[in-house]
C-alpha cells in the first residue's frame, strides 16, 4: 500500500478511525495517544490530540513523509531557528546558475545583476535576495524573481 494510491479498504479504515476520534473523550484520546506514540500525551487539548492522533493514524497506514521531505523540513526549521550551519543548502530552484548575469532596464537605466554563491551582486553591492535588488532599483517592494523575469512558481516535487 502506498501513500499516493491507497486501496479503497485502507482509505475506508482510516476514515473510520479518524471519524471515531470525534466521539472520543479527552481521556480516551490520551489513551489512544499512548497506544500510537508509546508515550504519555503532552497535554489535554482536545483539538491538539485529535489532529496529532489523526496524523499518526494516516502516517502508520499510508507511510510518513519521504526522506527528502524530512530533510527539507529540517533545513527550513534550522533556517527559521537561525541555525546558519546548513542554510546554504536550501536553494530556490528559480535561482539561475552561479555566474549568470541578469539584465533589466528600469526607467531608462540598464541594471546588471550577477548571481553569486551566497547572494547577488548589483553594481558592486552585495544583496542576499533578488527582491532586495529589485527594491533598491525601484524604491518599492517587488518579487525579485518576477522583476527579473524568472517566474514566480515553484515546481512540486
Amino acid at each position: 500500500m502506498s501513500l499516493q494510491n491507497p486501496t479503497p479498504d485502507a482509505r475506508a479504515m482510516v476514515l473510520g478511525s479518524l471519524a471515531a476520534l470525534k466521539a472520543m473523550s479527552v481521556p480516551e484520546l490520551k489513551k489512544e495517544w499512548q497506544n500510537l506514540y508509546q508515550a504519555p500525551a503532552p497535554n489535554n487539548s482536545r483539538s491538539f490530540l485529535e489532529l496529532r492522533i489523526g496524523y499518526r493514524i494516516q502516517e502508520l497506514s499510508f507511510g510518513g513523509p519521504s526522506r527528502a521531505t524530512k530533510r527539507a523540513l529540517n533545513l527550513l526549521a534550522d533556517e527559521v531557528e537561525g541555525k546558519a550551519v546548513r542554510r546554504s543548502q536550501i536553494a530556490d530552484p528559480r535561482t539561475p546558475v552561479i555566474g549568470t548575469k541578469l539584465i533589466r532596464e528600469w526607467n531608462g537605466a540598464e541594471h546588471t545583476v550577477t548571481v553569486m554563491k551566497d547572494g547577488f551582486d548589483c553594481q558592486g553591492r552585495k544583496f542576499k535576495s533578488l527582491s532586495a535588488v529589485a527594491r533598491e532599483i525601484t524604491g518599492t517592494r517587488w518579487n525579485g524573481y518576477r522583476f527579473f523575469g524568472l517566474g514566480n512558481t515553484l515546481k512540486d516535487t
